[in-house]
């Protein structure tokens, strides 16, 4: 697995039309989420640029994970879509503070590729690693995150230093929370118990 960083300009174009493939059919088709997109390709008013995209690649060269970096001092998902997962408290606004979004790791060419599978997969801690790296190189020192409750296991398990900014709330069905993710080597991950 590769996984590739940068701004619009940086990337390209090929490589943010396959993203944005790649989001639609995650998370317009496969989640359900009712999205004004285009049809085919999803992106939203939060995709500029000044975005930072990550996107893995297996060895034939298809996206297999996704996710997006914004800084919290301009808009972004969780301060302008979600405050109410904050728990009352007010949504970052710091240049020490970046939102990972959009973070999908989902292989359609795995035999078992799905949503749950995105949260166990080597792919999704390689991409996380990768954003957690990316967001260092900008200041941050921690990221906030529109999260399904998935993803909260998948953080403990693997070590990655996580806390939850509020309890989670059920919109449109979904339990999400906002997430807290400190930018920090991670903890030797959980081992798995044998039964």
């Amino acid at each position: 697995m590769e996984v590739l960083a940068g701004r619009p300009h940086e990337l390209a174009p090929q490589l943010l039309e396959s993203v944005e493939r790649y989001r639609y059919k995650v998370f317009v088709e496969m989640l359900g989420w009712a999205l004004d997109t285009p049809p085919g390709l999803e992106r939203d008013q939060f995709d500029h640029g000044g975005t930072l995209y990550l996107a893995a690649r297996d060895a034939h060269q298809q996206v297999v994970g996704t996710a997006r970096l914004l800084p919290t001092t301009s808009p972004y998902l969780l301060g302008d879509v979600f405050p109410q997962l904050m728990g009352g408290a007010a949504p970052p606004k710091d240049p020490l503070v970046w939102e990972l979004s959009r973070f999908a790791a989902v292989d359609f060419t795995a035999p078992n590729g799905g949503a749950l599978g995105q949260f166990s997969s080597p792919v999704a801690v390689g991409l996380l690693e990768k954003a957690i790296e990316m967001a260092a190189e900008q200041g941050a020192q921690r990221l906030i995150t529109v999260s399904p409750l998935g993803i909260e296991r998948l953080l403990r398990r693997e070590g990655f230093r996580a806390h939850r900014a509020a309890p989670p709330l059920i919109i449109d069905g979904h339990p999400i929370f906002a997430c807290w993710i400190e930018v920090a080597p991670r903890c030797p991950p959980v081992p798995r118990c044998l039964n």
